[in-house]
């Protein structure tokens, strides 16, 4: 017998006449070429450096100098006639410190199959910076600057120059995109601030104009009493700001000071004051006082003169940059455009803004040090930022905008398997980790925890929050959500489902709550979470039909809350003519379209519209804790079943927080489904493996 051919299987196929097997060898031979031949597919790769000339062609021995240099050759190159294929521009390692953003446009745009790609080459560390670097330092001799600095400080602060560094925009103070700060060694700055840690607390208010709101009295003047020798030495200082929760601990406001009385203690703020006013006991912190620069990593800027006074952290004044630029990449109605594995920091506001088109990704990336955000998306179809690590940002993480809500049309934008973390260290309130608005967006496997208030912030329609680990958020509000969204009925089909909600509390009025559907907010999902030591739990604030199911809830305060606040304090807000009704006529609630996915809002104004109705709550678990508090108006609008309270669920290991429950647990007789606690939070994969280093 002839040695079998190489096509050949040991099967019945193989004993077929020769031709079917010369047929079927010809047929997989072509199936292998056309296998070993896609990753060859036509198509072009073009080179950046540190060390280019943007006079170069662009090859790899001979790269550009300039990103700018590299889109154009892209341009150029795309609009050939037999161009074909994926591009890719491979940025080789350092730091480019940008002198303008790499603007995307149509023009850049590749195609599903053909995407241009933007990365670092191979495992190269690639920085885009918004700063500039500062190192002409040198010891203060001003005599009269000395003294105006705390005695311990004057040997250890340095000052430069920074027009001579090439800084000429020196922004605000404390204005949002246009506010300049230090980074140095990889991390933000200071500005000098007083008390270095935590707040200082107003001790009367002297406004002269009392406003009452819920039973809180106030003012609504920023005029105040201090009771810390502290603020008269601030007196001379030119141009003082204060951050405080000046009313609500919800609400955080900057304003400048307009004048210091040390012999009654008054500071009496700048106009405009705070829209919701202030009351006694509230929280604040100074900020640009050169008269505080006084311990390690804090700064000032003299914006007269032009000169940086710093005391260097603790591990050394290795690297130090100004921040100058607003952003660092734009893309606008662009489509199939990859960022991967870059580095991108030092910025006034957020470090990249997609708006229109569709398909772009930015993955694998460390964006850090940001004065706004780290990414936002704004219209367009398919966008997603996955595999990120975002920190330090002046406010939020990820901001996804988009799908026309008029016709339930989804953008499918994503964020996916990001680790968000330390954000909103400048805007403190509503900046979340994630902020979701219109229609039919997702976030998912994210690793979200410690910021000052809320982690997921959403408007619109059916998004999907799923398999998200949060914890240590809310940590310096109160009257707060983890996840947070409220006060309209339309915002309908939105899911929470399969998350992990830990160790959340908060400080102010009112404290937190995990999941947090404020002020009459209706027609959600919360389903299969896993709620540990997360404060007030599922929190139904006088909505509609949302239901609360299938979750498992342990030492929470309550697991489940339910008020009838339409009926009592918001009855105004739900009124004939109020904000509710409002935002009803806004949509097209009865049309087809709408009234056949959401049939109990077509009929809400015939319903008693403030009463909390349709709620359900059943299959929970409850361990330890407090399980439920109900105002008995909502009594009638809820339906609680089948829920498994304080008896032993017998989870797998409750000490190791493994949460599953054993084949034996009470709670599969009621029908409750298992939970995949398995595939909650972050992921390792291709995208996660191409981050750099921090």
């Amino acid at each position: 017998m002839s040695a079998q051919h190489p096509f050949q299987h040991p099967c019945p196929l193989s004993r077929a006449p020769h031709t079917m097997a010369f047929a079927l060898a010809f047929t997989l031979a072509l199936a292998a070429w056309t296998w070993l031949n896609a990753a060859t597919l036509p198509g072009a790769d073009f080179f950046v450096a540190t060390d280019g000339n943007d006079a170069h062609p662009g090859s790899e021995a001979q790269p550009f100098a300039t990103l700018q240099r590299a889109r154009d050759a892209v341009r150029q190159w795309r609009t050939a006639p037999d161009a074909s294929g994926p591009v890719t521009v491979h940025l080789r390692g350092g730091v480019y410190e940008l002198n303008r953003p790499l603007a995307l446009t149509v023009e850049d745009s590749g195609t599903k199959d053909a995407p241009v790609v933007w990365r670092n080459y191979a495992s190269e560390r690639v920085a885009l910076s918004g700063g500039r670097r500062i190192g002409n330092w040198g010891r203060v001799t001003d005599q009269d600057l000395l003294e105006r600095l705390p005695a311990a400080a004057r040997e250890h602060v340095f000052q430069a120059d920074v027009k001579a560094a090439g800084v000429a925009d020196f922004g605000e103070v404390a204005t949002a995109e246009t506010r300049i700060e230090l980074f140095c060694n990889g991390r933000p700055m200071t500005l000098a601030r007083w008390p270095n840690d935590g707040f200082a607390r107003v001790a009367e208010v002297t406004g002269g104009k009392p406003i009452k709101v819920h039973g809180i009295t106030g003012d609504a003047i920023g005029k105040f009493v201090y009771d810390d020798e502290q603020p008269a030495r601030w007196a001379a200082e030119p141009d003082v700001w204060l951050s405080g929760y000046w009313f609500w601990d919800w609400s955080d406001g900057r304003q400048r000071i307009q004048a210091i009385d040390p012999a009654t203690r008054t500071i009496e703020l700048e106009p405009p004051h705070h829209n919701y006013g202030y009351r006694k006991g509230q929280r604040y912190f100074a900020f640009n006082v050169l008269a505080e620069l006084d311990s390690p990593g804090e700064w000032y800027l003299d914006r007269q003169r032009g000169v940086l006074y710093f005391w260097p952290p603790e591990d050394g004044l290795n690297e130090a940059a100004l921040s100058v630029l607003p952003t660092l990449i734009t893309v606008e109605n662009a489509s199939w455009i990859t960022v991967r594995g870059l580095l991108l920091e030092n910025t006034r506001a957020t470090a990249v803004t997609i708006g229109g088109g569709q398909g772009v990704r930015i993955g694998g990336c460390l964006i850090r040090n940001a004065g706004g955000g780290g990414v936002a998306i704004r219209g367009g179809v398919n966008h997603g930022v996955i595999g990120c690590d975002i920190t330090q940002t002046g406010e939020g993480g990820i901001s996804l905008n988009g799908g026309d809500r008029a016709t339930l049309t989804p953008a499918e934008h994503f964020a996916e398997n990001n680790h968000i973390h330390h954000y909103a260290r400048l805007q403190r309130t509503y900046r979340p980790a994630v902020g979701l608005s219109g229609v039919g967006n997702r976030v998912s496997h994210n690793l979200i925890h410690d910021a000052p208030h809320t982690a997921i912030l959403l408007g619109g329609n059916e998004h999907l929050i799923e398999f998200n680990e949060i914890h240590h958020v809310c940590q310096e509000t109160g009257d707060v959500g983890a996840f947070y969204m409220g006060r309209d009925w339309t915002m309908r089909g939105n899911r929470i489902r399969h998350n992990y909600f830990h160790e959340l509390s908060g400080p102010g009025l009112h404290g937190a709550m995990a999941v947090y559907l404020d002020d009459a907010a209706s027609g959600t999902t919360v389903f299969g979470n896993v709620f540990y030591r997360a404060s007030r739990a599922a929190f139904i604030g006088g909505g509609r039909d949302n239901v609360v199911e299938n979750n498992v809830f342990v030492e929470c305060q309550p697991s489940v809350h339910v008020d009838a606040r339409g009926l009592g304090w918001m009855h105004a807000t739900v009124a004939p003519g109020g904000t509710m009704p409002q935002r009803l006529a806004a949509v097209p609630y009865q049309s087809p379209l709408w009234s056949t996915r959401y049939p109990e809002l077509a009929r809400i104004l015939d319903e008693n519209p403030p009463a909390p109705r349709g709620n359900r709550v059943v299959r929970n678990i409850s361990v330890g804790g407090t399980w439920l508090n109900l105002e008995k108006a909502a009594e009638p609008g809820v339906v609680f079943e089948a829920n498994l309270i304080d008896k032993d669920p017998r989870f797998a290991d409750a000490d190791s927080r493994n949460f599953q429950l054993r084949p034996d647990s009470p709670a599969w007789e009621l029908g409750f489904q298992k939970i995949p606690v398995e595939q909650i939070g972050l992921r390792q994969d291709e995208w996660r493996d191409a981050r750099p280093a921090p």
